[in-house]
């Protein structure tokens, strides 16, 4: 008998550890970030939009319709894909200047997964693109657009990856990736360290949520490089902010600047907090013809704390804020590939 299980014990032992090792990476890939952020290259800034689970949420039934430009038209016509209904989710990161003059804006990478039709997808791409090369069986389109090269390349039945970065070695890494997708353990470094689970507030970026953002902010870089437009200002030293968007019964907003130390936090939510103020006393002069009731809702659930080295915002965005927003000309992501077909003439007067 005692024979026997020493016979079993190295099997058992095999079973254990494989089942630990599985365990591991379950866990691992549950905090790990979503599989299209994870293919892309390292950068400054990421954003990431989960629309599978936007339209689950019933938000697209309430928007408005958006117009579509002839130019769209003729992609959706060309390729059979509609961003609106075919795209489910979008990882996007930023490339800030990395030294001056190197670049007047940063340069972008992208992840696209949706419901493609592979063929005519790559039969628009093809008559489009300046040249096609081949990397690990897949094709690499240079499409030019302006002062850069749009090289996209189709990894999968439902992925696309495209980057505007002037290194080539970027759109062959995203590829590179793309082999070795199901382990939780790559994606850049930022997004690592900022995508985890946390002792108090739980993650930076919830579960459940719609889209996310982290990104670096630098005030004493240039325009180009001092990370989102707007929000520079409020920091006198470097700093990285994470910002989430998640939907239950309404739009929850949440954003952390993670700085250096407890003053410069502080320094942040007196800036916020003074501008909330400014806000409030110019409601209150309007009297009657006040401003609109989604944005005085917006504002007036707008809250600003300190967390330590933290400076911690959150709101409840009303839908009608939202449906205001797509009523503007907010058509970035359907134009990331129609418009490399444009005349030049006509690409240089767009935004």
């Amino acid at each position: 008998m005692l024979m026997r299980f020493r016979r079993r014990l190295p099997l058992i032992f095999g079973v254990l550890l494989v089942a630990a090792a599985v365990a591991v990476v379950v866990v691992m890939r549950k905090h790990a970030p979503p599989e299209p952020a994870r293919l892309l290259p390292q950068g400054d800034g990421f954003l990431y939009v989960n629309l599978k689970d936007l339209r689950r949420a019933g938000l697209p039934d309430k928007m408005p319709v958006v117009s579509h430009d002839p130019e769209y038209e003729k992609f959706i016509q060309a390729t059979g894909f509609d961003f609106e209904h075919d795209l489910d989710e979008v990882a996007f990161a930023v490339h800030y200047p990395t030294r001056p003059g190197a670049a007047v804006e940063p340069r972008y990478s992208e992840v696209f997964v949706g419901k493609l039709q592979g063929q005519r997808l790559r039969d628009y791409l093809r008559g489009i693109a300046a040249s096609v090369e081949t990397y690990r069986s897949i094709d690499i389109y240079s499409i030019p657009m302006e002062n850069r090269t749009l090289r996209v390349a189709i990894l999968g039945v439902d992925t696309v990856a495209a980057t505007n970065h002037g290194d080539p070695q970027t759109i062959r890494g995203m590829i590179d990736r793309s082999r070795k997708l199901a382990s939780p353990f790559g994606g850049p470094s930022l997004l690592r360290k900022y995508y985890k689970k946390i002792a108090i507030t739980g993650r930076y970026v919830p579960f459940a949520g719609l889209g996310w953002a982290v990104f670096r902010v630098d005030p004493a870089a240039d325009n180009a490089a001092s990370g989102p437009v707007g929000l520079s200002f409020l920091f006198s030293k470097p700093a990285v902010v994470v910002a989430s968007v998640s939907y239950f019964r309404n739009i929850r907003f949440r954003a952390e600047a993670f700085t250096d130390d407890e003053d410069e936090a502080k320094r942040v939510v007196e800036q916020l907090n003074t501008f909330l103020s400014i806000f409030h006393a110019a409601e209150a002069t309007v009297g009657k013809a006040g401003p609109d009731p989604d944005v005085k809702q917006l504002f007036e659930s707008l809250k600003v704390i300190q967390n330590g080295e933290r400076a911690v915002l959150t709101a409840n965005v009303p839908t009608g804020f939202v449906q205001k927003l797509m009523t503007g000309p907010s058509e970035q992501i359907e134009n990331v590939m129609p418009q490399a077909n444009q005349p030049a003439e006509k690409r240089s007067n767009r935004p």
